[in-house]
């Protein structure tokens, strides 16, 4: 149970972080945004890669990173459901696909500056995307690039002219446009060096990085020359680094923090914070995460099929979300299901898929198949379970590692720091991970090709098949959206058929925040509203 007064040790600690800081009161009636104010922002650990949402792949840097930078395009920050029809303008005034989406033409905006006062062009664009997107000629090159894939279309970005920009495409790709509106696909400059990214930030966005000591916080001002008139409303931002997942929640409960970290909120906690201040807001939400099982296919035993599609049919996955999530996720293959996606399979096809249906049937399948394999409780198998030391994974690979106990899997759990894990799961050094997986926009194409295209930085369990290449790009130039849809069906079936990475579920998260904090609106993508520009603070 949570508890209302704070330890010394805590008082002492938000104290020297926060500077203090009284309960926040009620807001007033109004619903006028307001100018001024700052809020205070959890963070479950400090910026891995700095600013450099380019090389990253968690949440921990794209939420914090996110008021400094724009993006060509955008999801609307007010619309919780993300779509083509919600995708607004930030550095593109407008948009405009030519030749049956094969090229994508930007018109910018003219009056953009640098938070360094240089001017935004073009230029700036391609240097991005072709960095990004590892083109011959690209003028700068990412030490990790976790997305990759997602530009590998792309055959050039030329310049007419400064203000002008054209992404030709080698076949129609429609849902480039999702990629790019996405939190992880913000625009550089070209005149700062990438690696400078990992330890400052010069963007374009609406708040100016002040200070960022590490382990403690990221502190961010207005900038006074954003393009957009009037925004943003606050002065300043605070995001503050708490460890200790109880300790994150006592500060919230006590008003020491205005807002929770999209994905930290389990349903219980909310309940609990719930009932301690009843004036708190909470608003549920999909975070297009997934719990999921990587597994690598270069090395045995995983390298055997039967082995890998053991460890799928062992894991009850209702069993994961009531005893893991308290309820708080939902059942589904590799993309989310209705109403919380779009592309996700019905209830009724994932029945026949491995580890959907009767736990007591799934764990005999499972002993039978690694039986087959020589594989029995005499001869049990053992491995090393790899997870990242943060609570929520840990608490999902704790209840694996005894669903795998049951079928003859003795694993033993290893906990790897962030700063370590993207790293070592791109190399491949492992055998098996309980991961958690997120999407930047609902669409096949960021999946698919970020996760389970051959040679992607991504694909961690290294999972190649050219058959599902094939069926994988043909979705992508798909135009007719029915057709499209039971193309990305048959794709996740197959996937999960093959094991490629088992999907447990999908997460959902219970934002919470304290009523004085408005027009903050989660969307289904925990990655994709964390601009801050329209945020305000009603007292």
């Amino acid at each position: 149970m949570l508890r209302s007064s704070r330890s010394a040790a805590l008082a002492l600690f938000l104290a020297l972080v926060l500077g203090g800081g009284a309960l926040a009161t009620r807001p007033a009636e109004s619903q006028t945004p307001k100018s001024g104010g700052s809020i205070n922002v959890m963070l479950r650990e400090d910026l891995s890669q700095g600013f450099a949402i380019h090389e990253t792949s968690t949440i921990s840097v794209v939420f914090p990173a996110s008021p400094c930078f724009n993006n060509l395009v955008f999801f609307d920050p007010l619309k919780r459901q993300e779509s083509a029809d919600t995708i607004i303008g930030e550095l593109a005034e407008k948009w405009s696909w030519q030749d049956n989406y094969r090229n994508l033409v930007f018109f910018l905006r003219k009056d953009v500056k640098w938070h360094d006062g240089k001017p935004f062009t073009s230029k700036d664009v391609k240097y991005t995307f072709d960095m990004v997107r590892d083109a011959p000629d690209a003028q700068a090159k990412l030490r990790i690039n976790p997305r990759k894939d997602w530009y590998a279309n792309i055959e050039a970005i030329e310049t007419p002219d400064a203000y002008t920009a054209v992404f030709r495409l080698k076949r129609p790709q429609p849902s480039l446009i999702m990629m790019l509106a996405s939190g992880y696909s913000p625009v550089y400059a070209a005149h700062v060096p990438a690696a400078q990214y990992r330890t400052t930030c010069v963007g374009t966005g609406p708040f100016k990085v002040k200070e960022w000591r590490k382990g403690e916080f990221v502190e961010f001002v207005k900038n006074p020359d954003y393009f957009v008139k009037g925004r943003p409303y606050l002065d300043g931002l605070k995001y503050i680094v708490i460890k200790e997942r109880g300790t994150r929640t006592a500060a919230l409960q006590a008003g020491q923090l205005d807002v929770a970290m999209p994905g930290e909120t389990t349903k219980t906690a909310s309940e609990q914070l719930k009932a301690a201040v009843p004036k708190l807001v909470v608003t549920p939400f999909s975070t297009n995460v997934t719990d999921n099982i990587i597994m690598n296919l270069k090395k045995p035993p995983f390298d055997n099929q039967k082995v890998r599609l053991a460890v799928s049919y062992a894991i009850d996955r209702r069993g994961l979300i009531q005893a893991v999530h308290q309820g708080g996720a939902v059942l589904g293959a590799g993309m989310a299901p209705k109403p919380h996606g779009v592309w996700g399979l019905p209830e009724k096809d994932l029945l026949s898929l491995p580890g959907y249906g009767k736990p007591a049937d799934m764990k005999a399948q499972a002993r039978k198949l690694l039986a087959e394999a020589r594989i029995t409780p005499q001869n049990p198998l053992k491995v090393e379970m790899v997870t990242r030391a943060i609570a929520i994974y840990v608490d999902m690979a704790s209840f694996v590692i005894n669903e795998l106990k049951q079928v003859g899997i003795e694993a033993t759990l290893k906990q790897i720091e962030t700063a370590q894990w993207h790293a070592m799961a791109t190399r491949g050094d492992y055998q098996i991970g309980a991961n958690l997986t997120g999407l930047g926009p609902d669409d096949a194409d960021a999946n698919f090709y970020e996760n389970y295209a051959c040679g992607s930085p991504r694909n961690y369990s290294a999972y190649c098949d050219e058959q599902v290449m094939r069926l994988i790009d043909a979705q992508s130039q798909e135009l007719d959206a029915k057709k499209r849809l039971a193309q990305v069906w048959a794709i996740q079936k197959k996937l999960e058929q093959d094991a490629a990475r088992p999907i447990l579920g999908w997460r959902l998260d219970y934002l919470t925040v304290w009523p004085h904090v408005k027009n903050f609106v989660p969307h289904q993508s925990i990655y994709n509203f964390g601009r801050m520009q329209e945020v305000w603070r009603d007292g």
